[in-house]
């Protein structure tokens, strides 16, 4: 007899081998319909899976994580299924599963076009209408090369030609098409329903420049039409909110292929980045951080001491002066420990919090480059600790609860964490590890959140927290950080004088609040689509007289809200006031003052608030309290 154990403690027994479809079977017709896979033993199986001996099974459904990435990976398979029909000449490589959908890699003759795009749609929806069962098979990897270098599949050959002589790989069929897999698939192509294809981008051949450039070709799938349909939009009003399209519509910045990768703020969008960067330095000051500052560039043999030059080489950018190789910063961290290096530092100085605004410099490559979220050249809002092993808990509970008031500030209320834990290459007793990972789950918890483990992901130097925002969209967006390091500093050779007069190396603590200042500005961009925050602001107030009667009021007006530090402008061009309004309204602005004969006699502004909100006349005095209140509330 073999016996399952369900996830509910409950236990079936059966008189032999048994797939994971025969379980659900047995529990309910329901259940056996919606099953896509099982969970025997915490592995994911097809429902045609055999169950040899006593096991623990959950079977999988479409309301399962694990089902939805299920869904997506066979869907991948459909698409390269509707390729081959509709295009057999073509060569189908790689299909995985990414965020919120799929891709397949193809090598064909000619470019797909957008006519293409909607006719394998429209086949995949075809194949998936006649519900045609997915079937496993296992083949010799040399037997499997033949298999597939006899369909004229060169790049599923090279593939398979890469594992190990002697194993064996799963093949998966449906229909005609048959692909290489390791699986698990949904038993047949009618559990695929709710899937569209996006666009078509270029890919080199297993990521390598030299090789062939393929055409990538993204598809989403989902579980429900309604999931589908909501992803869809979610997408058109990401569209909308995309900061490369804000940023030319506000004149906030651009981007310019003399200097790839790199930003030209515009005046409104400098004074965005400048309002960003003075509350962040305000936070360093009113929670003990030194400014520092440190050089761009630095000797190469700096960056083969804290182990960079080995493990980081290919991404940063390299200059030479007088036979001496030199490198631009991609991270502040060694400039930091050089500053704490001169003079003698005190057990009684520590801990010792630097902050930089570093402009760092790393060679991503061109295809990775993404507006202002990703670029080569790059501001952080960089800060290290120094200090006692006994000082780390204190610190990142201090520091957790400092984050969340920033990204409150900024107008993110969701904040998802995770801690990274050590992995199995570390250096550092387990006595240590123990109390730094025991630190940051600490801080954590003292903050009242919840957050999960990541095993095994920290790095050879210490765990670290990843914090990561959630837009208004449900986007996640990874910025802050605090990671524990017991190395760097060892490395080269900081010291302070301990208690009982002993040399020691200090434990550094590495932390960023909103990361790169760019990619913050571009989320901060979609997060409010743009109409940032009075206090965020470009331009917080315009004024606009409705005839030149009343310019020289304007002007005063503009004069009295500067001195009390507001980005005013006004508009005196010879428009009619509707255009002023409907043009500042597109812009965004905060608030439009209108001025007119009445206005200006009793010393007053006619507001009115973006939303097109008519807030009424009142004295300029008291606007400007409204403002500042605005402000001071960071609403």
């Amino acid at each position: 007899m073999i016996q399952i154990t369900l996830p509910d403690g409950s236990k079936r027994e059966f008189p032999g081998p048994v797939t994971v479809a025969d379980v659900a079977a047995s529990i309910g017709a329901g259940l056996a319909k919606a099953a896509l896979g099982g969970k025997v033993d915490g592995r994911l199986v097809d429902t045609s899976h055999r169950i040899e001996a006593d096991a623990q099974l959950a079977i999988v459904t479409d309301k399962d994580a694990d089902g939805l990435e299920m869904i997506r990976h066979s869907t991948a398979h459909l698409l390269a299924y509707a390729v081959k029909e509709l295009f057999p000449d073509a060569q189908v490589t790689i299909g995985p599963v990414i965020d919120n959908g799929f891709y397949y890699d193809f090598s064909y003759k000619r470019a797909f076009t957008p006519e293409d795009l909607a006719a394998i749609e429209q086949r995949m929806a075809e194949l998936a209408k006649k519900d045609e069962k997915v079937e496993r098979r296992v083949l010799p990897r040399d037997e499997a090369v033949a298999h597939f270098k006899a369909m004229g599949e060169h790049y599923k050959a090279e593939i398979i030609g890469s594992i190990p002589a002697g194993e064996d790989v799963s093949l998966y069929r449906e229909g005609g098409f048959e692909d290489l897999c390791r699986g698990p698939h949904v038993p047949s192509t009618g559990k695929l329903r709710h899937f569209k294809l996006m666009k078509v981008a270029g890919a080199y051949w297993r990521g390598d420049h030299r090789n062939e450039m393929l055409q990538r070709i993204y598809g989403t799938a989902w579980a429900t039409k309604d999931d589908l349909q909501k992803y869809l939009l979610m997408l058109e009003e990401a569209e909308k909110r995309d900061h490369r399209k804000l940023g030319r519509e506000l004149d906030l910045f651009h981007l310019d292929e003399h200097s790839p990768g790199t930003v030209f703020w515009h005046p409104k969008g400098w004074a965005v980045w400048q309002v960003v960067e003075q509350y962040m330095r305000a936070v360093y000051r009113d929670n003990g951080y030194q400014e520092v500052k440190g050089p761009q560039i630095l000797d190469q043999a700096l960056w083969e001491k804290t182990g960079h030059w080995d493990k980081y080489r290919e991404n940063m950018f390299t200059t030479e002066s007088e036979k001496r190789d030199y490198a631009l910063k991609p991270m502040n961290c060694p400039g930091h420990i050089l500053i704490f290096k001169q003079g003698i530092k005190s057990y009684r100085d520590l801990p010792l919090r630097y902050g930089e605004f570093g402009a760092c410099h790393r060679n991503e490559p061109t295809g990775g480059l993404h507006g202002i979220m990703r670029v080569r050249a790059f501001t952080q809002d960089d800060g290290h600790i120094f200090c006692t092993e006994d000082a780390i808990l204190p610190e990142c509970v201090t520091y957790t609860a400092l984050l969340q008031k920033v990204y409150a500030d900024f107008g993110f209320t969701e904040i998802l964490y995770k801690v990274a834990t050590r992995p199995a290459a570390r250096i550092g007793s387990d006595a240590i590890w123990d109390k730094a990972e025991h630190a940051l789950k600490e801080s954590l918890r003292q903050a009242g959140v919840e957050f999960v483990i990541a095993p095994g992901d920290g790095a050879f130097y210490g765990p670290k927290i990843e914090y990561t925002l959630k837009d208004a969209l449900g986007r996640e967006w990874q910025c802050g950080t605090m990671q524990v390091d017991f190395s760097m500093a060892q490395r080269l050779d900081a010291e302070y004088v301990a208690e009982d007069g002993s040399r020691q190396h200090p434990v550094m603590l590495h932390r960023a609040i909103v990361g790169s200042l760019e990619r913050f500005i571009g989320i901060l961009i979609e997060q409010h689509a743009g109409a940032l925050p009075a206090w965020l602001a470009p331009v917080q107030v315009v004024v606009a007289p409705i005839t030149d009667d009343q310019a020289d009021y304007a002007a005063s007006v503009v004069k009295t809200l500067q001195k009390q530090g507001v980005r005013v402008q006004s508009d005196l061009r010879n428009q009619k006031i509707t255009y002023k309004i409907r043009e500042h309204s597109m812009q965004k602005v905060p608030y439009i003052l209108v001025v007119g004969d009445k206005e200006k006699a009793n010393g007053a502004v006619s507001v009115r608030a973006r939303g097109n909100r008519d807030l009424g006349v009142m004295p300029v005095d008291d606007f400007a309290q409204k403002l500042a209140d605005d402000i001071a509330r960071k609403v």
